[in-house]
């Protein structure tokens, strides 16, 4: 695919960094760029991260602000007040409404601006905390909607999508970078660096990873 321009949805954590490494992998450096959301996510360390990882990889990256969403909508990944808790029905009180469907709007936007046709989302619907904006349907229905709404042929890729977190973390060792990702991402949704190894998407990460580093031992 070379010569054709990826856009990632990137956020500094596991899922898009492994999405970002593969872009490069597959279309060159200098046809992968990164967008970036800061909609008032208390794990805000994540940023920090996805610019440094941006630089590091030597990708253009653009942070779109979109804070406004705290005055619309309530969740814990928004309050750092907040307790992060699980409600009866599985989904965990973080979950924000609305937000894939934000992020793919505004990077559609961006992307035919760019002349991007390639959109990249690091959403998975296998080993994930039940958002309903992370299922594939969805992400096929905004492809579609995007395309109708812009005239334009963009294609939404989402390579995690059927993947375990183990089989992420093999996805990321496969391309000679499962060191990089655990050391430079972060994923904590109480923004503490290295993990504070309690919240939903600390324990997808670390049961993923001891997962995936037990299958090896196997081997």
């Amino acid at each position: 695919m070379q010569n054709q321009q990826a856009l990632v949805i990137f956020s500094g954590g596991q899922d898009s960094t492994t999405c970002l490494i593969q872009a490069i992998q597959t279309y060159g450096r200098e046809n992968v760029q990164a967008i970036t959301f800061q909609y008032g996510q208390r794990h805000a360390v994540e940023l920090e991260r996805a610019r440094w990882i941006a630089q590091d990889l030597g990708v253009k990256q653009t942070v779109l602000d979109l804070s406004l969403m705290q005055q619309i909508t309530h969740n814990a990944l928004m309050d750092d007040t907040a307790a992060i808790e699980t409600a009866s029905d599985g989904l965990p009180n973080t979950f924000v409404d609305g937000r894939n469907a934000l992020f793919l709007l505004y990077a559609a936007i961006y992307a035919k601006g760019q002349g991007i046709r390639h959109i990249i989302a690091g959403v998975c619907e296998t080993d994930f905390s039940g958002y309903p904006d992370c299922r594939d349907v969805f992400v096929k229905s905004m492809n579609v909607t995007l395309n109708l709404a812009m005239d334009y042929a963009f294609q939404i890729h989402t390579p995690l999508m059927y993947l375990t977190k183990a089989q992420t973390w093999a996805l990321a060792d496969e391309m000679g970078a499962l060191d990089y990702i655990r050391e430079q991402t972060h994923t904590c949704y109480n923004g503490i660096v290295g993990g504070c190894h309690e919240c939903p998407s600390c324990v997808l990460r670390e049961r993923g990873l001891t997962e995936y580093l037990e299958s090896k031992k196997a081997v």
